[in-house]
C-alpha cells in the first residue's frame, strides 16, 4: 500500500504532463489560403460568404477547440499567372490547405504546386471535369463538376429531339473540357455538336459578333453557350443587335449565365426583357432553415451596403468550403496530427529574392488532411455534402429555369439518377426511375411552340445543290440551252419541295462540262466534304456512298441489267403450248369436263349411246366431249336441252381452235430472238469485251465486285456508241454485251429491237437525292416522295418524261405478245355456261315433277307417310336412272286402267 501510495501521485503528475504538452502541441492558429478574383461575379459573393464562415467557425466553441482560423486572401485577378504567384504566396505562410481558385484554368496550375507540397486544394468553384483525375490527388471540389451539368443539357436536347447543336465556349480548360464532356453526353443520346465556336479567354465585344456571324451561315439554331458569368450580359447584348432572339433560336446556357442573374439584386433586373426564352442550368440547393437563416443574413448585410452583390449558389457554396475545411482540421487535431512542415526535396536549388521559394514547405499532414477531407459527410448551407470516390461533390442536381415575361421560372430539375422531372429532387428520392418531362417552356420570340431547332438555309446563303450535268440520256437531267436545269429528276425534286413544311432557299450548280457524263462518286464526295448541300438527280444509292451522305427515299427502283444483241434462235419442243396461257390451258381443260358430265346427266335418259355398265358411261362421257375438239364423236346428242349445249359449246370451240390455230403459226413463223448470254455468271465467263456507261457506278461494280480485269471493261458516253459498240461485237473493236442500269437501258431499248435485257437485274437499287450526314432535310424529303408515289404524282411525272411513245416498262411486262388471254375469251365462256346452267336447271325441274307424278299414282295417299328424306334421295336417283320411255309407259298404263275402273 506505501508503494502504491507513492507511485499514484507519480502517475497522475506524469498525465499531467502528457496533457499540457498536447495542448501546447495544438496551435493558436491555423493558416488556410484563398486564392480567388474578388472583382468577379462568383468573387464578389464568395469572399463575404467565407469571410462570414471564418467569423462562424471562430464564434463556434464546437469546432477547432480554441484554435482560431485564419484565411489569407490573395486576388488571381482571373490570370492563371498571378493566380499562380498567388497561390505561392499563400503558401509561403505555411497554410494547410487552399480554398479556390474559382477558375478551372487557374486550378490546373495550382493543382501542380499542391501536388508537390501536399497542400489540399478545394474548390468551390473549379468545375472542369478533368481536375478530377488521378493527375491531381490533392485537388477536391464542393461544387457539382460539368460532367453531371453537359449530362443534364444533353437530356434537355434529347427531350426536345434536337439532333445537332453549335457550342460556344471559352477556349481554355474550363472551355474545352466542359465542351468535350457534352460531346460525349449527347453522343450517347444519338445527337452531337455540329460546330465548336471559341471566344478568346478575355473576350471583348468584336470577338463575339465574330462569333455569331459565323453561326448565321451554319444550320442549326441550337446554341449552347459555355463561358465565364458575366456581370454586364455583353454576350446577349451582342445577341440581341445581332437579331438573333427570334423564334427559329434556341439558347441554352450552362451554370454561368444563373449565377450572373443571382448576382443582381432583386430590384435590378429590368435587362431580362431582353433574355426572353433564355433557357439556363442553376444548381439545385434545397430550402432549409439554416439556407433561409442565412439568406435573411445576406439580405440585412445588402442593406446596410456591407455586400454589393447577390448571393449566388457559388457563394453558398464558398461559406461551406470554410466549414469542410475547419472541420477537417479539427478532425485532423483530435487524430493527434500535427500542423507541421518540413522543406521540400524538389525545392533544393531553387531560390528567388521576390518569391523566397526558400520558404515554402511541404506540409506533413497533408495526404491525412486530404483523405480526411474526402470523407467529409455534413450538412451545410447547400444541402449533404460527400464525395464520390473521384472527389466530386455527390450533388443535388440542377433546376431548369426559362426566362419569361421578365421572370425567371423553374421549369423542371435534373438529376443523375432520374434525369427530367418537374418534380424537385427531394421528391424523387425513392424512385429509381422519373418520367422525361418539363413543364411549359416560352421560347425566344415568346412562342410556346418547341422551335425545330435548325434552318436549312436563308436567302443570303440558299443551299448549294450539285446536279449532274449529262451528256446522254438528258430526259433525266441536263442544262438546256437556255442555261435552265431540266429533267425527270428536276421535276421530281420541285413537287417534294413544295410538300416540305418549310421554305428552302437554293441554287443549282452543274457539275460537269456537258461534254461527258460526270463522276457520280465526285459528286456524292463534294456533298459530303461540303462544297454541296445536297445534289440531286439520277444519283445511285450504294454502299460505298451511304457512308459518305445520307440519300433520301428512293424515288426508282434500279439495279444493273445486261444488254446485248439477239439472233435467230430454233423454237422449243414445247412451243405448242405457248398459244395459251396458263389460265387458259386451265380453264379449256375444266371446260372439256363439264361439258362431259352435263352432256350425259341430259342423255343418259334419252339416249341408249349414253346408258350401260358406269365403266363404259365413264368411257363415253369423256370420249364424247375431247372428241367434239376434232368432230369426230360417234354418239348423236337426243335431247333438246343437249342439242342446245351442243350448239353453244361448238361455236366456242370453234373460236379457241381458230384463235389457236393463228396464234401458233404466228409463233412458229415469226422470229423469235435470243442471246448467247444468258446471265452475269456467263458474260464473266465469256471473256469477251463488255462495256458501262461514263461516270456509272456499274464500273466499279464490276471491276471491285464481280472482279472483272479492267482491261475488258470499256466506257462508252451515248446511246449511239453502245448501239455501234454492240453491233461491232467483242472480235470487232466493240463488245459482246453493256451493263447498265435499267432506266437508261429501257430507254436505249425503246426504239432499238436488235438488242434486248437479258435475264433480269442482277443488283438491287434505287436513285435518291444526296444530303449531309445528318441532314434534317433528308429525312423531309423522304416523306413528301413516299406522298408523292401514294398520291400518283410519282408516276404522272414519270408519264410525262418517258411515256409520249408508250412506257419502257410497259413493253417488258408481256413476254410472250403472242399468247392468248382467258381475258379475251370470258364473254364465250360465260355464255356457254350460262346456256349449260339453265340446261341443267331445266332438265332438274322437268325431272322432279315427273317424280312427284309418279310417286302419287303408286303411293297410297290415305296411309301416313313415314319416308325419311334420305330415301327420298335415293328413291329420286333411282328414278331418274330409268329410261324416260319407260316412265312414260308406266304413267300410260295408269291412266289406262284408271278409265277402265271409272267406266264400270
Amino acid at each position: 500500500m506505501k508503494i502504491l501510495g507513492a507511485v499514484l501521485p507519480l502517475f497522475v503528475f506524469i498525465w499531467v504532463l502528457q496533457n499540457k504538452h498536447g495542448n501546447c502541441e495544438r496551435p493558436d492558429v491555423v493558416n488556410v489560403g484563398a486564392v480567388f478574383s474578388f472583382d468577379s461575379v462568383i468573387g464578389r459573393a464568395a469572399k463575404k460568404a467565407m469571410e462570414l464562415a471564418v467569423s462562424d467557425v471562430n464564434g463556434d466553441p464546437n469546432i477547432l477547440n480554441g484554435t482560431s482560423l485564419n484565411l489569407i486572401m490573395e486576388d488571381s485577378v482571373c490570370s492563371v499567372f498571378k493566380g499562380t504567384i498567388g497561390a505561392l504566396q499563400v503558401m509561403e505562410k505555411q497554410v494547410v490547405a487552399i480554398i479556390g481558385p474559382q477558375s478551372s484554368a487557374i486550378a490546373h496550375m495550382i493543382s501542380f504546386i499542391s501536388n508537390g507540397l501536399h497542400v489540399p486544394l478545394i474548390s468551390y468553384a473549379a468545375t472542369d471535369p478533368t481536375l478530377s483525375s488521378l493527375q491531381f490527388p490533392f485537388f477536391l471540389r464542393t461544387t457539382q463538376s460539368d460532367q453531371y451539368q453537359m449530362e443534364a443539357v444533353a437530356d434537355i436536347v434529347y427531350f426536345y429531339e434536337w439532333k445537332e447543336v453549335i457550342a460556344i465556349f471559352l477556349d481554355d480548360d474550363y472551355g474545352r473540357n466542359g465542351i468535350a464532356a457534352l460531346n460525349d453526353a449527347l453522343a450517347k443520346k444519338m445527337s452531337k455538336i455540329s460546330y465548336k465556336l471559341p471566344l478568346p479567354i478575355n473576350y471583348d465585344l468584336s470577338d463575339v459578333v465574330y462569333v455569331l456571324n459565323q453561326s448565321k451561315s451554319l444550320g442549326p439554331r441550337v446554341f449552347v453557350v459555355h463561358i465565364n458569368p458575366d456581370s454586364q450580359l455583353r454576350f446577349f447584348n451582342v445577341v440581341q443587335k445581332l437579331k438573333m432572339t427570334g423564334s427559329n433560336y434556341v439558347w441554352l446556357m450552362t451554370d454561368w449565365f444563373s449565377t450572373t442573374l443571382d448576382s443582381f439584386s432583386p430590384k435590378n433586373r429590368s435587362f431580362l426583357r431582353a433574355l426572353e426564352g433564355v433557357v439556363s442550368l442553376r444548381p439545385y440547393i434545397p430550402q432549409t432553415t439554416r439556407k433561409r437563416t442565412f439568406l435573411a443574413r445576406w439580405r440585412k448585410l445588402q442593406q446596410n451596403e456591407l455586400v454589393d452583390s447577390g448571393l449566388t449558389a457559388y457563394g453558398l457554396y464558398a461559406y461551406d468550403t470554410v466549414w469542410v475545411v475547419a472541420r477537417s482540421i479539427d478532425n485532423l487535431l483530435q487524430q493527434g496530427g500535427n500542423i507541421s512542415f518540413s522543406l521540400s526535396n524538389m525545392l533544393n536549388g531553387t531560390t528567388s529574392d521576390k518569391l523566397q521559394l526558400g520558404k515554402l514547405r511541404e506540409f506533413d499532414g497533408g495526404g491525412l488532411l486530404m483523405n480526411i477531407l474526402s470523407k467529409t459527410n455534413f450538412t451545410g448551407l447547400t444541402g449533404k455534402i460527400h464525395f464520390s470516390p473521384d472527389r466530386d461533390l455527390i450533388g443535388s442536381g440542377y433546376e431548369v429555369i426559362n426566362i419569361a415575361q421578365q421572370q425567371i421560372h423553374t421549369v423542371g430539375y435534373w438529376l443523375n439518377f432520374s434525369g427530367l422531372s418537374i418534380l424537385p429532387p427531394k421528391a424523387l428520392q425513392n424512385k429509381e426511375t422519373a418520367v422525361q418531362n418539363l413543364k411549359s417552356v416560352t421560347w425566344p420570340g415568346g412562342k410556346s411552340e418547341i422551335p425545330r431547332g435548325w434552318v436549312i438555309a436563308n436567302d443570303e446563303r440558299p443551299l448549294r445543290i450539285g446536279f449532274p450535268r449529262r451528256a446522254s440520256f438528258t430526259e433525266f437531267v441536263t442544262l438546256n440551252d437556255s442555261h435552265n436545269v431540266q429533267g425527270y429528276c428536276i421535276d421530281l425534286f420541285y413537287e417534294a419541295r413544295k410538300l416540305v413544311p418549310y421554305d428552302v432557299p437554293f441554287k443549282f450548280v452543274p457539275f460537269g462540262t456537258g461534254l461527258a457524263n460526270p463522276n457520280y462518286d465526285a459528286l456524292v464526295n463534294m456533298v459530303a466534304t461540303d462544297v454541296f448541300d445536297a445534289a440531286v438527280g439520277d444519283i445511285a444509292v450504294v454502299t460505298n456512298r451511304t457512308r459518305m451522305v445520307d440519300f433520301t427515299q428512293p424515288y426508282v427502283s434500279t439495279g444493273l441489267v445486261i444488254v446485248a444483241p439477239i439472233n435467230n434462235s430454233e423454237s422449243s419442243a414445247w412451243v405448242f403450248l405457248k398459244p395459251f396461257t396458263l389460265e387458259m390451258w386451265g380453264v379449256t381443260a375444266l371446260s372439256f369436263l363439264i361439258i362431259a358430265v352435263v352432256i350425259w346427266i341430259l342423255e343418259h335418259r334419252v339416249n341408249d349411246d349414253f346408258r350401260g355398265p358406269p365403266k363404259r358411261q365413264i368411257t363415253t362421257m369423256f370420249l364424247f366431249s375431247f372428241s367434239t375438239l376434232f368432230k369426230t364423236n360417234q354418239e348423236n346428242t337426243v335431247s333438246t336441252l343437249g342439242r342446245m349445249v351442243m350448239v353453244v359449246w361448238l361455236f366456242l370451240l370453234l373460236v379457241i381452235t381458230s384463235s389457236y390455230t393463228a396464234s401458233l403459226t404466228s409463233i412458229l413463223t415469226v422470229q423469235q430472238l435470243s442471246s448467247p448470254i444468258t446471265g452475269i455468271d456467263s458474260l464473266i465467263a465469256s471473256n469477251s469485251l463488255i462495256g458501262y456507261q461514263v461516270g456509272s457506278f456499274a464500273y466499279s461494280y464490276l471491276k471491285d465486285i464481280l472482279n472483272i480485269a479492267p482491261s475488258r471493261l470499256i466506257s462508252l458516253r451515248s446511246p449511239e456508241e453502245f448501239e455501234a459498240a454492240l453491233r461491232r461485237g467483242s472480235g470487232n473493236g466493240g463488245v459482246m454485251a453493256i451493263v447498265d442500269e435499267l432506266p437508261y437501258m429501257e430507254l436505249f431499248l425503246q426504239n432499238r429491237t436488235d438488242f434486248g435485257i437479258i435475264g433480269r437485274p442482277f443488283t438491287k437499287s434505287g436513285w435518291g437525292f444526296a444530303f449531309k450526314k445528318d441532314s434534317p432535310l433528308a429525312t423531309d424529303m423522304s416523306t413528301a416522295i413516299l406522298k408523292l408515289a401514294e398520291s400518283g404524282k410519282l408516276q404522272e411525272i414519270h408519264e410525262k418524261w418517258f411515256c409520249q411513245l408508250g412506257c419502257p416498262t410497259d413493253r417488258r411486262k408481256d413476254p410472250e405478245p403472242n399468247q392468248l388471254h382467258l381475258s379475251s375469251f370470258w364473254a364465250l365462256y360465260l355464255l356457254s355456261g350460262a346456256v349449260t346452267v339453265l340446261a341443267l336447271l331445266i332438265f332438274l325441274l322437268r325431272s322432279i315433277r315427273q317424280y312427284i307424278r309418279y310417286k302419287r299414282k303408286h303411293t297410297d295417299l290415305s296411309s301416313p307417310s313415314n319416308t325419311k328424306c334420305s330415301q327420298v334421295i335415293y328413291s329420286f336417283f333411282d328414278f331418274i336412272d330409268e329410261k324416260e320411255e319407260a316412265i312414260k309407259r308406266i304413267f300410260a298404263q295408269h291412266d289406262s286402267s284408271q278409265v277402265q275402273t271409272n267406266g264400270s
